[in-house]
């Protein structure tokens, strides 16, 4: 079996990691109590980014990220600073998770007037992460679909797009210039994060989307054809993946369901190179969509979960990699967490060492599992 050489790694990660205590106090200092200067917030951040660097590369990993250290949100971080995008209040949504439910009103992104990418977004910490490693540094971003999906039409602004096609367009536009400045800059790594092809698994989800005026069977072809279009003229030697999340939030989830209703599209339709799946409880279904999967496509499988301390059994991932091997071929199997460990500042209940032994479990794994 051989090695891969360039993303996604046969051992891979989602991105995210625990920020620090010093980071969260810096954080806490800046934006609650204004103590200190952005500027002084962010040589924390420098700080921090460096030490989960050296720690990545230290565990065995490929691909390294800054751990989304600068982030509050996994994506409202990021579609806040397009042009015509502002946040307003939150949906209430219930989270589910080992130690009993939790409510949490996520931001929404409301569209208010014609959007446009009027400044970088993600370069100059993408040109310090890669100051930071000889490994290959990766840009996880959100999905386009994440300006859409949560308020629908009705976050939309009908003056600035009496046409829905025109928001797609001006969307995947925006996406298409931030993507070209990263790899102009060097980026030849990058992930979108998703949880709306996963949350069209969810038979309440999908309800939702209907009463949002949305037809629930059609939205994964308008959603892949506008991720499609948003990373349409990448370098051929730059890997886009995706990664599909059912939400992860303190260690709880807010939807469930197989890939089925979605997986044909998904693996046939979206022009990604690879895709981050959860699969590490009952709540994303069995093996059985990957048989969509066509030749060339890597599937990184997401067996190891994040968020529980409690740690995997090295023969029991290898048994459930054997089990996906029978839909697609192990050649085109990776190994990864299910998601990240702290897709928001506020992280999942588990301590550091446990983030360090699970990210040590996948690489040992896929080194027994791919030979080298």
């Amino acid at each position: 079996m051989t090695k891969r050489t360039r993303p996604p790694f046969r051992a891979d990660h989602v991105g995210s990691f625990l920020r620090p205590k010093e980071l969260l106090e810096a954080r806490d200092r800046h934006f609650k109590k204004g103590e200190i200067s952005r500027a002084q917030l962010r040589a924390v951040e420098d700080r921090a980014i460096r030490d989960i660097v050296k720690l990545q590369e230290d565990w065995g990993l490929q691909g390294i990220t800054d751990g989304e250290y600068r982030r509050t949100y996994f994506h409202v971080d990021f579609l806040e600073q397009l042009e015509g995008v502002e946040v307003k209040g939150g949906i209430q949504v219930k989270f589910h998770g080992a130690a009993g439910d939790v409510d949490f009103a996520p931001p929404v992104m409301h569209v208010t007037s014609k959007l446009r990418h009027a400044k970088p977004i993600q370069l100059e910490d993408f040109k310090f992460l890669r100051s930071l490693t000889g490994r290959t540094p990766k840009v996880t971003i959100p999905s386009p679909t994440m300006l859409h999906f949560r308020g629908g039409r009705g976050a939309i602004s009908r003056e600035a797009y009496p046409d829905m096609e025109g928001f797609y367009a001006d969307v995947a536009r925006c996406y298409r210039e931030e993507i070209q400045q990263l790899a102009d800059a060097g980026c030849r790594y990058l992930q979108l994060d998703d949880t709306n092809l996963a949350y069209l698994c969810d038979p309440k989800m999908r309800e939702g989307a209907k009463q949002r005026g949305d037809d629930p069977n059609e939205l994964p072809r308008r959603y892949a054809r506008l991720i499609n279009a948003a990373i349409e003229g990448k370098p051929a030697d730059m890997t886009v993946g995706v990664h599909l999340c059912r939400g992860n939030f303190q260690s709880a989830w807010a939807a469930e369901g197989g890939y089925e209703p979605v997986a044909e599209v998904l693996f046939n339709e979206l022009n990604v190179d690879c895709y981050f799946l959860e699969y590490d409880d009952a709540r994303s279904g069995n093996f059985s969509p990957l048989r969509f999967v066509p030749k060339g496509k890597i599937v990184v499988l997401g067996l190891v979960t994040t968020k529980l301390g409690s740690l995997e059994s090295k023969d029991e991932l290898k048994k459930r990699i054997a089990e996906a091997a029978k839909y697609v071929p192990l050649e085109q199997l990776c190994l990864s967490p299910q998601c990240g460990f702290s897709s928001t500042v506020h992280g999942n209940v588990l301590a550091v060492e446990a983030q360090a032994a699970k990210i040590r479990l996948v690489v040992e794994t896929a080194r027994e599992v791919w030979s080298g």
